[in-house]
């Protein structure tokens, strides 16, 4: 759960930084921004996680 947890957020604020960045909100945007920062906070998370674990 706490996986999630950690990935949702790191998918909420990097969204929230690709909706502040972008000048114009259509569907095909906000689509590409959202996997985007999905694929970034599942490695975010990796990358985390290999740090820690050393």
């Amino acid at each position: 759960m706490t996986a999630v947890l950690e990935v949702l957020l790191w998918w909420a604020a990097l969204t929230g930084l690709w909706l502040v960045l972008i000048s114009t909100v259509d569907p095909l945007e906000l689509l590409v921004g959202s996997a985007s920062a999905l694929a970034a906070a599942l490695l975010a998370r990796v990358g985390r996680r290999a740090v820690a674990d050393r």
